[in-house]
């Protein structure tokens, strides 16, 4: 039989099947896909071959062959460094929950998931969420940083998943779509979701006050068939992006805007570090590109983990 990958919970995977019957499987013996080392070889989106097998009063699916992957989202793991975690696979859209604050969200944050995105050919959405409960200052770092990556080319929507504000807006750009929400733990995915899709009633908690960091309310990925012809997949709050090893020469390609400039450098594998003539630090310099742009290059460039406690926003 063929299926999709609903959730995963490790080691039990909810597998709907082509006639819309859900069945919860295992894998047939360990296997690798694709040579990834993941901690999860099989992920929410994928498409699965399966057998069932009745076990008494028990029927159980057996994963045997994953269909090839158009494209996944992946991050390393968080506690084993040298394997990776696969997000979810066969997305049409990613979308990525920022907050100022309540908890923020760094653009080095914001940036590694982008070039993630782009280095898998996936479009990405920036939703500005909680745009209700912000000061007008605070609204001005919002539209500041919007228009910062409206610039670039990135769809960014200013939202409220409490008062329903554009809500309309990112339902018809998930229509027909698969889309994957993400963002840490407390943006309001899960009040998101219950907002676009009511009758999910998904489990939402409170910011924690000491940490500023959202309560973990969803476990594991989950996919969920929409009323309006789309499917979501929720994933649970993730802290940090840590980008799988790129080569150095291919990570400015994955900034748009950097990218774009790259046949104007003088050599046509400069790094935009030290090279003369680099078309890149000269649109730097003149503030035709964003220093927390060039920031969260520089970083990934040299292998740095984010840094939380830095002010990102600033050019110094």
């Amino acid at each position: 039989m063929k299926g999709v990958v609903y959730k995963s919970t490790g080691s039990w995977y909810t597998v709907k099947s082509e006639n819309g019957t859900f069945y919860e499987c295992r894998i047939k013996g360990k296997f690798r896909i694709g040579g990834i080392k993941s901690t999860n070889p099989i992920a929410v989106g994928d498409r699965v071959r399966f057998d069932v097998e009745t076990k008494g009063d028990e029927t159980i699916g057996i994963i045997h062959t994953i269909e090839e992957r158009e494209n996944y989202i992946i991050r390393k793991s968080v506690n084993l460094s040298k394997q990776t975690h696969i997000i979810a696979s066969n997305i049409d859209k990613a979308f990525l929950l920022v907050t100022l604050n309540n908890p923020p969200t760094f653009t080095t944050f914001i940036d590694r998931f982008l070039v993630t995105a782009e280095a898998y050919d996936i479009e990405a959405i920036l939703l500005f969420n909680k745009v209700d409960t912000y000061s007008e200052e605070e609204r001005l770092e919002i539209k500041y940083l919007a228009h910062l990556y409206r610039t670039i080319g990135y769809t960014c929507i200013g939202i409220s998943a409490k008062t329903g504000k554009n809500i309309e807006k990112v339902k018809a750009l998930m229509t027909h779509q698969t889309s994957m929400f993400s963002g840490h733990s407390g943006t309001g995915k899960s009040t998101l979701i219950n907002a676009l899709e009511p009758g999910l009633d998904l489990k939402t908690s409170e910011i924690s006050e000491q940490h500023l960091q959202g309560q973990h309310t969803t476990t594991f990925a989950e996919m969920f068939d929409l009323s309006f012809d789309a499917q979501i997949i929720d994933t649970p709050g993730i802290r940090g992006f840590g980008l799988v090893e790129m080569d150095r020469e291919e990570v400015g390609d994955y900034f748009p805007e950097f990218f774009e400039l790259k046949s104007e450098c003088k050599f046509n594998n400069c790094l935009h570090l030290e090279e003369p003539q680099c078309a890149v630090k000269e649109a730097l310099e003149a503030d035709e590109i964003a220093w927390s742009r060039y920031k969260s290059y520089l970083q990934i460039l040299e292998g740095e983990e984010e840094n939380y406690r830095k002010d990102i926003y600033s050019s110094s």
